[in-house]
């Protein structure tokens, strides 16, 4: 269940990530209450995850399947087209999460 809870706080996460240009410093209300709210339930199911998945391996792929759906939908919704050297390293990025899921030995508690 560990990925799984991880799937649903990379998604949470994201969501509201991409909520936070709407919030307009938190002053438009329904943005800035979708925004709070996905954090918080990102960090509930990260918390659940980290029961069964190492702490380090946990964050590499929270954090790097993050940034890379965050550029994706920066660039649908906000129309901030990430360039060549951006592209290249998100996918650096993914190639690293990669490269902890398939050769790591990092085993949890």
């Amino acid at each position: 269940m560990g990925y799984f809870y991880l799937g649903i706080a990379i998604v949470t996460e994201v969501v509201a990530t991409a909520f936070l240009p709407a919030c307009k410093g938190f002053t438009r209300m329904w943005p800035s209450l979708a925004c709070v709210t996905s954090y918080g339930l990102s960090f509930y199911f990260l918390s659940l995850v980290l029961n069964s998945v190492p702490v380090g391996i946990t964050y590499a792929i929270w954090s790097g399947v993050g940034v890379v759906l965050v550029g994706i939908l920066g660039a649908y919704f906000y129309k901030q087209v990430p360039d060549i050297p951006a592209m290249v390293g998100m996918g650096l990025i993914i190639a690293g999460v990669a490269v902890i899921n398939l050769f790591s030995q990092t085993k949890s508690h």
